[in-house]
Parts: C-alpha cells; structure tokens; sequence
C-alpha cells in the first residue's frame, strides 16, 4: 500500500457511499472509485495542487471533476466523518503550518493606549 491511500478495512467502510454505476448506462465507462478516492485524499493530505496529482490515481481533471461531485452531494464530508471514527490520534499534532497567526501578530512594538494630550501632561 502507498502512502497516503486507504486500507481494505477503510475501503470497506466507505465503498456503500459509492454505489456501482449501473451497466448500459451510455456514455465511456465510469472509472473505479478506489483510485478516484485515493487520489482526492493524496491531494489531501499533501497539500499539492491538482496538477502534481500522480498518473496511477487517474487524470487529475477527473479526480477533480468526482471530488467536486462528492463534495456538493454531501458525501465526501460523511466519508471523512466514518473515516474518523475510532482513529488513532496519536499522530495528530498542530503547528505552524496548520495554524495561521496573523502577520502582525510577531512581536510587533505595542501602542501606547494614552492618547497623546495624556502622556505629554504626565511627563
């Protein structure tokens, strides 16, 4: 198995949200939904764009063209939620790279709060 892709066990757990499409439908034949899926959690979990999507995956306009699908049926968001059920998270951890700070959130010198009148009649 290759980095990134699901186990038989998760297969298993998500292949009933992707049902076989029915024979004698017109049209080229579907792909198979496996490297379809594999390829939208590749994408995921790499954070490359779509067009560094590796070929065994499929065309990366087709995995995008299924993922969009997933997405606006509600289905992708049930798979990852079945997905996360009982997961190890021991591997979870959060930086930098997952959260943002703003900009000017480094150590940027602070304003005095004092309007200008109230510091000179202080001093």
């Amino acid at each position: 198995m290759r980095r990134y892709e699901l186990t038989n066990s998760e297969w298993k757990i998500i292949s009933k949200y992707l049902p076989e499409k029915e024979a004698g439908t017109p049209g080229r034949p579907p792909n198979a939904d496996r490297p379809l899926v594999n390829g939208i959690i590749w994408i995921a979990r790499s954070g490359a764009p779509w067009r560094d999507m590796p070929d065994r995956y499929g065309a990366w306009q087709t995995v995008y063209t299924r993922f969009r699908e997933l997405i606006n049926n509600g289905v992708l968001v049930q798979i990852f939620r079945d997905l996360n059920i009982g997961a190890d998270m021991q591997d979870i951890s959060m930086d930098s790279t997952t959260v943002r700070a703003h900009q000017h959130s480094a150590g940027a010198k602070k304003r005095d709060p004092r309007p200008k009148s109230d510091v000179s009649a202080a001093d």
